[in-house]
């Protein structure tokens, strides 16, 4: 497995993310974000911080246990999500 490929499957499980939900593109986090800060606005984060969330996530799984692709395909795809949005701030 080479990073290229770990790439390529992230854009291709975003892909198909999308086209499970009949979207034509996979956006959920700024919902989720909506959502937990009505839950906690005590504590509310930026939707940049809910994708930085999500790749410590991978990043704890991705410790234990034996090696799952599926985290660090995972990760990548965060981490592409996280600065498509951050390009999109002024």
């Amino acid at each position: 497995m080479h990073a290229p490929d770990i790439l390529r499957g992230a854009a291709d499980v975003m892909e198909q993310r999308s086209a499970e939900r009949d979207q034509k593109k996979e956006r959920a986090m700024a919902k989720t974000v909506a959502m937990f800060n009505a839950a906690f606005p005590d504590n509310p984060i930026t939707e940049a911080q809910g994708w930085g969330f999500m790749i410590f996530l991978k990043m704890a799984r991705a410790s234990q246990g034996s090696f799952r692709l599926d985290d660090y395909t995972d990760m990548a795809a965060y981490a592409a999500l996280m600065g498509e949005h951050r390009s999109t701030q002024p």
